[in-house]
């Protein structure tokens, strides 16, 4: 997962306002840092989603995010 995604599962989850919060100020248990601090310390993103996920009660439905359109690669 790459950290674009990350912030867009947040903001789909949360909503572009609450999740910057989130990610700023909630402390995650397991790996004793905010999101955003440790993103920035290296930590895998998509192991910051799922702490997150676990801490707010993000039911397991819902992880994968909202479906996107498939974008056409031959620009046709």
């Amino acid at each position: 997962m790459k950290h674009s995604e990350f912030r867009r599962l947040m903001d789909d989850e949360f909503g572009p306002g609450n999740a910057g919060v989130i990610a700023a100020t909630l402390v995650l248990p397991s790996l004793l840092e905010t999101a955003d601090r440790a993103l920035d310390a290296g930590v895998d993103p998509r192991r910051v989603w799922l702490d997150v996920c676990d801490l707010q009660g993000v039911p397991e439905g819902r992880r994968f995010g909202r479906d996107l359109p498939v974008r056409d690669r031959d620009g046709g």
